[in-house]
């Protein structure tokens, strides 16, 4: 967690993927989340955070439903949006998180 915390504490947006390996649309999500990766690789860091494995952050975050994505930078939330994302929606949102 600690390593998290400093992660979201930059300078850098940072996409946060809560997902589960039992969720359908997270399994749905993952290809999307490899493209977008190197597109942005400069830009943000992209991380996936299993809820089952890391329910006290799932908690803290209030994740209800998965896959939630969540932009942080500077450690505050700049955007958060539940269900299926496309890549666009995502490209757009790290640019405004990052500006």
């Amino acid at each position: 967690m600690n390593k998290f915390q400093e992660l979201i504490n930059s300078d850098t947006p940072v996409l946060v993927d809560f997902y589960a390996t039992w969720c359908g649309p997270c399994k749905m999500m993952h290809p999307v989340l490899e493209e977008l990766a190197p597109k942005v690789k400069d830009k943000a860091h992209v991380i996936k955070v299993d809820i089952d494995k890391n329910e006290a952050l799932a908690a803290l975050y209030n994740v209800r439903s998965v896959p939630t994505f969540i932009i942080f930078r500077n450690g505050e939330i700049k955007w958060r949006a539940a269900g299926i994302q496309s890549l666009t929606e995502l490209e757009k949102q790290i640019a405004e998180a990052a500006q």
